[in-house]
């Protein structure tokens, strides 16, 4: 994603790419070619091209508000976009605390060292949930990814633990399956996945647009797949086709040419044979079947108060709006007849433009449709573009950096201790009663509590009547101090 005043700051080819320079030169061109024809006709032949521009004031500006409303809806839609991504990690955030803090480490039947592993493996199913929303939006199925499988590779993958096939594999596995990599079935008695890592290489294919310095599935578990995992994320290739668009008509007419002969040829072959539908798995909505299994656990156990179970289930609920709704704007596009008249208006309004002003501006005609046509078929452009927010464009959300964020929250949550208010109150350190009192909270203590007393107040009402006091004072003090530079 490229921000902050592109065209100032660090000015590069990439940002340069961010434009819609790439995608609109061609018309633009187009265009500046039509105006130079009727501006070269006009004044230097006898003809002359102009028309009255009465209509151009009307058409003008109703176009320019349909374009302002195709521009403003598709921002509104990068906006939702952001603010559902928020929602998953308040959400996350939430998950975590829950299942870290108030999910107890000491438990019946069960070491400390195992809970801690179960509490720390399910975090990572919520950090595998972001992950998972990231490649569903991007149209990535399946589950083999450098950012994805390490954190969710423990799952089950047979309904069965006895003698499992290929028939009894679960949704989330199935859909991803590879013929040209074959999941084998044999495993080690009581693993609850009945399929251990196998011997393929555990490289990890780097990214070829990812910096060699840059690896941040280096913070993730090393595990070996049975097949190669895709890259976490795999951008498409820039080709020629892509800086001159106008040429892009011509593969097109030769693969839909080869299509058609391929079918044809597949009818003849074959003509009563269908492809039936491929199985897809909603690899997001798995991984919150697994919390909701998880924490219908912690309720049979009686390791989670109801009111907590309540907030838990309630944040996992909101991962699966959230997901309903990013899913409902990437697969929502405006409909076709709307893009296809709004283009097709433009182009005519701009193919007419010059006949229009030839008049007024004679040569200028030529630097001010072109001037027009870059400006509006411009906005159009990027109302397309960030009409879908979730891909590799370089106006998209950094989705990968989201992810990231995330990852980060989950391990600083699991980093803390949750240590008992004592060890940590009552220090040296802790003024609790400034500024009216700087002494420390262990001075405090030591001076005991219905004892307490303070310069100021004298010793006439020692304990709770001074310590309102202070904390009176404590407001006037603060009032003051905050205010007097107002």
């Amino acid at each position: 994603m490229v921000a902050s005043n592109p065209l100032f700051v660090g000015w590069s080819i990439r940002k340069f790419n961010a434009t819609v320079v790439n995608d609109v030169w061609p018309e633009v061109l187009l265009f500046s070619g039509v105006a130079t024809m009727v501006a070269c006709v006009t004044k230097l032949t006898s003809h002359h091209l102009g028309i009255s521009n009465v209509l151009l004031s009307v058409l003008g500006t109703v176009l320019g508000l349909v374009i302002s409303f195709r521009t403003s809806s598709a921002y509104e839609r990068y906006q939702e976009g952001r603010k559902m991504w928020t929602n998953i990690a308040i959400a996350s955030r939430n998950i975590g605390q829950i299942i870290w803090v108030h999910v107890p480490h000491e438990r019946k039947d069960m070491s400390t060292v195992e809970s801690v592993v179960e509490k720390k493996s399910m975090m990572n199913l919520v950090q595998a949930f972001s992950v998972a929303v990231k490649h569903f939006l991007r149209e990535e199925p399946g589950v083999y990814y450098q950012d994805l499988y390490p954190l969710i590779c423990f799952l089950p993958r047979y309904a069965t633990q006895v003698a499992p096939t290929t028939a009894d594999m679960l949704p989330l596995w199935q859909a991803s399956e590879d013929e040209r990599f074959p999941l084998h079935t044999a495993s080690a008695p009581g693993s609850s996945t009945q399929s251990l890592p196998t011997s393929f290489p555990s490289e990890k294919p780097k990214s070829k647009r990812r910096h060699h310095t840059f690896d941040p599935e280096e913070a993730l578990a090393s595990v070996q797949a049975h097949r190669p995992l895709l890259p976490a994320r795999n951008p498409p290739e820039t080709h020629f086709l892509d800086y001159f668009p106008i040429l892009k008509v011509f593969p097109w007419l030769f693969s839909s040419c080869s299509r058609r002969v391929r079918a044809t040829l597949m009818r003849k072959q074959n003509p009563k044979k269908k492809k039936g539908p491929l199985a897809e798995s909603n690899v997001p909505l798995e991984i919150t079947i697994y919390l909701s299994g998880y924490l219908a656990h912690l309720l049979r156990n009686g390791w989670l108060m109801p009111a907590l179970a309540t907030g838990l289930m309630n944040n996992i609920s909101a991962l699966q709006d959230t997901m309903s709704n990013l899913e409902r704007i990437g697969s929502t596009p405006l409909p076709f007849a709307y893009q296809a008249h709004l283009r097709m208006s433009l182009w005519l309004y701009l193919f007419f433009l010059p006949f229009q002003v030839i008049s007024t501006f004679g040569w200028l005609t030529i630097p001010g449709t072109a001037f027009a046509s870059f400006l509006l078929l411009g906005f159009l452009e990027i109302g397309q573009e960030i009409e879908n927010p979730f891909q590799y464009d370089l106006n998209d959300l950094d989705l990968d950096a989201f992810c990231r964020a995330i990852q980060r929250e989950l391990h600083e949550i699991a980093a803390h201790t949750a240590p008992a208010p004592a060890e940590f109150v009552f220090s040296t350190w802790n003024q609790p009663l400034a500024p009216a009192d700087r002494r420390s909270a262990a001075e405090l203590v030591a001076a005991g509590g219905n004892d307490y007393t303070h310069a100021d107040h004298g010793d006439s009402e020692p304990g709770m009547m001074s310590i309102r006091r202070v904390l009176l004072k404590n407001y006037v003090d603060v009032e003051r101090l905050t205010r007097q530079m107002q």
